[in-house]
């Protein structure tokens, strides 16, 4: 069974100044031994590209590359997940809920994943298992 990747663990599993770093790099190292597929979105990765460049500059943005990005199935959005999510966010209408989460609950969906490797709690309210 594959685990969704969402950029709240990538975060801290790459700030080991971030609360959550601990618990991130432990279940991060769990789930490199697993069998389990790990998997994410070409929207989670511009949003952690993002964040990682302005919080953690560009030797992070490196580890990012080199020792994150190659161990995860990239799906790439497309145009029909794209409108599902707006759908879906401005159906919500939380200011707190971004696209990035709703398209990805939407991929998760369609993938028929049903974990969440993140420390966002909105994965849990979509009914997803989250880790860790």
């Amino acid at each position: 069974m594959s685990v969704f990747v969402d950029t709240s663990a990538l975060l801290a599993v790459l700030d080991a100044g971030d609360t959550q770093h601990p618990p991130a790099r432990a279940t991060w190292e769990t789930l490199l031994t697993s069998d389990e597929p790990l998997v994410t979105t070409s929207y989670v990765l511009v949003e952690t590209f993002a964040l990682v460049q302005s919080r953690l500059g560009m030797e992070a943005v490196r580890a990012l590359v080199d020792d994150v990005v190659p161990v995860l199935r990239v799906h790439w959005v497309g145009e029909s997940e794209h409108r599902l999510g707006v759908t879906a966010l401005l159906a919500v209408g939380r200011r707190q809920l971004s696209l990035v989460d709703c398209v990805s609950f939407a991929t998760m969906r369609e993938l028929r994943v049903e974990t969440a490797f993140a420390f966002d709690r909105d994965f849990a309210d979509q009914g997803f298992r989250a880790r860790p």
